[in-house]
């Protein structure tokens, strides 16, 4: 597991592969991922936005843009984490993720808005289990 902190933020990225959708013969590598974000801050955060860099073992990059996660645009209260699991594909057997989320601080004065910030997301690599044995 990976772990990154950005502005009292704490992401941490996991991968795992999942053989049952993989089909190598037809370089498909399926992995599931898991992502917690933790609010190590004073005030309430608010996830807004990803951007996902998404690369194959041939250098290959996409760029995965959208509104919050998994359909989501959590707020996290100080001290609390929110976590979630999605899945991603690549044609190689090796593959990386990282990016960011576009986040929004709450302040104490709801009349201020809240301020923007980004949020890093650690490069977690994803491993086809036949490429460890």
């Amino acid at each position: 597991m990976v772990r990154q902190t950005t502005q009292e933020v704490t992401v941490s990225a996991d991968s795992i592969f999942q053989p049952q959708y993989s089909d190598p013969e037809k370089e498909l590598y399926v992995h599931a991922y898991r992502i917690r974000i933790a609010n190590d801050g004073a005030h309430p955060v608010q996830l807004l936005s990803r951007s996902w860099e998404v690369i194959d073992a041939t250098g290959a990059r996409r760029l995965v843009e959208g509104e919050g996660v998994v359909g989501q645009q959590p707020v996290i209260l100080p001290g609390q984490f929110h976590e979630y699991t999605s899945w991603v594909q690549f044609e190689t057997p090796i593959g990386a993720m990282q990016g960011t989320y576009l986040m929004k601080r709450q302040s104490a004065s709801p009349r201020q808005g809240g301020e923007l910030f980004q949020v890093e997301v650690p490069r977690f690599l994803h491993v086809a289990t036949e490429v460890l044995n």
